[in-house]
């Protein structure tokens, strides 16, 4: 799966990332802001203070981070089954 090799603040809870397989875009997500362990981001400089981690997920000290999947679909506007055709096999209905 696709991991990100470049993030950078753009501005409030929005991020231009690139992906190893070339892929690049901006990411807004101000939709977590505020929210459970996302709370720590309205504290001023906390958001701006990504890193990436080893796996290629993007870190906020050790208490948050976001798997580099989430972020490429977020990206690319892509779904999950698009990243893993076995999904596609799933039933829809419990």
């Amino acid at each position: 799966m696709p991991k990100v090799t470049q993030a950078e603040t753009v501005d409030k809870y929005r991020l231009s990332l690139t992906f190893d397989d070339g892929v690049s875009g901006v990411v807004d997500l101000s939709d977590l802001a505020g929210k459970g362990v996302f709370a720590s981001w309205l504290d001023p400089g906390v958001f701006e203070n990504v890193r990436i981690g080893s796996s290629g997920e993007l870190t906020w000290s050790e208490i948050i981070d976001i798997c580099p999947d989430s972020l490429y679909l977020r990206v690319t506007g892509k779904k999950p089954e698009d990243l893993f055709p076995s999904l596609r096999n799933l039933p829809t209905h419990a």
